[in-house]
């Protein structure tokens, strides 16, 4: 199994009054390595935070995350941004691309950091750039393109260092539904080529590319759904239906 969610809890304590918000309360599930999963979920639900542990950006109050059998807990502090770097490619809603940087040199970014040779930026990239489209745009500064290919070019980013897990927070959310169709078929590519994804998303038609759903409601994962084979408008249907049955007290998919 490549990530394991074990019994995870996330409580906060409130600047003013001192009062204590239980973000988590006991999240448990499993991803397997090339399995594309969604987490769907109210605002207030969860989910945002769930992301930031399994992004090693925030800690848990109790409770584990293991990454390919290793336990996140036993990373110090100063060795973090190393593990993500190695580890964790992340797409965002809202892109995260410097606009003083090229197309190319915002791909590169995490290689740099790394302490890559050029010649081997080159190679990884001109493939990737062909798969995802953006060869011609290379040169290019994000003020100048699109939105459907700034994301591309943030997937880009989030798969050039090759790694285990993809998280992907809300990516569709700032495109036109057309440029979101178009990456959604893209990550249901990246995914058959066995990439593993996990994304957090508020979209139905997002979450139906996904393999499996999980429904998270008041700090645990309520429900799941899986697709098991079965095509995309059927998947988006049961998921619109599941999500209903939450909204309004159900508590089964």
């Amino acid at each position: 199994m490549l990530l394991e969610v074990k019994d995870l809890k996330k409580t906060y304590t409130t600047r003013f009054g001192g009062n204590k918000v239980q973000a988590l309360t006991g999240v448990s599930f499993a991803v397997s390595e090339g399995e594309f999963v969604a987490i769907m979920g109210e605002s207030g639900s969860g989910k945002t935070t769930l992301l930031n542990i399994l992004a090693s950006l925030d800690r848990p109050t109790g409770g584990e995350v293991l990454l390919s059998g290793k336990p996140l807990s036993g990373i110090p502090d100063r060795a973090l941004s190393t593990f993500r770097r190695e580890n964790l490619g992340f797409v965002f809603q809202d892109f995260n691309l410097l606009d003083n940087f090229s197309i190319k040199d915002n791909v590169f970014l995490p290689l740099v950091l790394s302490d890559r040779p050029y010649k081997e930026m080159e190679a990884r990239f001109r493939p990737l750039a062909a798969k995802l489209g953006i060869t011609e745009i290379r040169d290019k500064f994000p003020y100048e393109v699109s939105g459907g290919q700034k994301q591309r070019a943030a997937v880009a980013r989030a798969l050039i260092t090759g790694p285990k897990l993809v998280l992907a927070d809300e990516p569709t959310g700032a495109l036109d539904s057309r440029s979101a169709d178009s990456l959604l078929d893209l990550f249901g590519q990246i995914s058959a080529d066995g990439q593993t994804i996990l994304m957090v998303t508020h979209s139905v038609r997002a979450a139906s590319v996904a393999d499996r759903v999980l429904f998270i409601k008041d700090g645990v994962v309520g429900s799941e759904l899986s697709r098991a084979g079965e095509r995309p408008d059927r998947f988006y249907q049961r998921i619109t239906e599941a999500r209903a049955a939450l909204e309004t007290g159900g508590d089964r998919a």
